[in-house]
């Protein structure tokens, strides 16, 4: 019999071996703790969905969830544990479809209520908002338009009936909200000066062709060519921008940041991310998740078709397919 194991009558346990049942009992209580916090906020993500645009409701992948890392569809409770592992949370969005915001509201609203959010950067915020945005969580609004002065609100370029509810659950939360765009005199800055020294050779020649090609193609071939460096200029630097406003302080490793975006800035293969690993060199590619809100196209029914990715890398990691808003041909108003 080991000594020390028996004083009297009485069995006493070393404590070695005390400690270490401690410690499992710990690790179980935190195990337990992530499962069902896991549980709780993944059924905050999931559940049915109040579709309001209405075309191609019945489309098979309406509402269905792609990991493109593993090749196949999943859960919101396999979706939120990737989550929860990230660093950085890109959530994009058809700028014009009310679903895509109702579902980064609740993919918000369920990392808040995890406690796991350390800041929130917006794409509709630009750098005439920062001053502000300082006293953002220690300011009381008497009421929505109050906030939107004293965010220097755009509302003709941005509705506010698709944004407010993010920026006011960050605000409930006490989660900082930072600016990701550019104003306007500095886009024109941009645009007539030399590439900076910052985004030269981010992205390689192949993605910048693409880049080129896609400044084309979203201009309905109507601008001329001898403007599309500078326009893929500028939209590098607004990817540049974002990704410095998103990163972390010192200090802020606890929680995530969260970015809101369009799909095509929240592309792993020549967006926004990429600029974060530019800017901290220490980020693995897996601390940014990139969740892309896409609209289902009629007849299409493979995901993979939707990724169309331009380098080694998916340009998302996740898509969450939804309803569209509009079959409108867009170039057909423009010419």
């Amino acid at each position: 019999m080991m000594s020390s194991m028996v004083t009297g009558s009485r069995w006493v346990v070393p404590s070695k071996f005390r400690e270490a049942g401690i410690r499992r009992v710990m690790l179980t209580m935190v195990a337990f703790a992530h499962c069902l916090l896991s549980l709780q906020v993944s059924a905050q993500l999931g559940g049915s969905f109040p579709w309001q645009s209405e075309l191609y409701t019945d489309h098979e992948l309406i509402g269905r969830i792609w990991d493109s890392r593993r090749g196949q569809f999943v859960t919101d409770a396999e979706l939120w544990d990737t989550l929860l592992e990230s660093s950085y949370v890109l959530l994009g969005e058809k700028h014009d479809n009310p679903d895509h915001h109702a579902l980064q509201l609740r993919v918000l609203q369920a990392l808040i209520n995890a406690d796991n959010v350390d800041k929130l950067t917006m794409e509709m915020l630009d750098n005439t908002a920062s001053e502000n945005l300082d006293a953002f969580l220690e300011t009381r609004f008497e009421s929505e338009e109050a906030l939107k002065n004293f965010l220097n609100w755009d509302d003709q370029g941005w509705n506010w009936a698709f944004y407010g509810g993010l920026i006011q659950a960050a605000h409930r939360a006490n989660v900082p909200v930072s600016a990701g765009n550019l104003d306007p005199e500095t886009v024109m800055q941009v645009y007539s000066s030399p590439t900076s020294a910052e985004i030269e050779g981010v992205l390689d020649a192949e993605v910048m062709s693409r880049l080129l090609a896609d400044i084309d193609e979203s201009h309905c071939g109507l601008l001329p060519e001898s403007q599309f460096p500078p326009m893929v200029r500028v939209q590098q630097t607004r990817d540049h921008t974002m990704a410095r406003s998103l990163l972390l302080d010192e200090g802020q490793n606890d929680g995530l940041a969260v970015l809101i975006t369009g799909n095509y800035h929240a592309r792993k293969d020549l967006g926004v991310p990429n600029y974060l690993i530019a800017q901290h060199p220490e980020l693995e590619w897996s601390d940014i998740l990139s969740l892309a809100f896409l609209e289902a196209v009629p007849g299409e029914m493979d995901p993979r078709a939707y990724l169309d990715q331009f380098s080694d890398r998916s340009a998302y990691d996740f898509i969450w397919f939804t309803p569209a808003v509009s079959n409108a041909d867009y170039c057909d108003s423009m010419r």
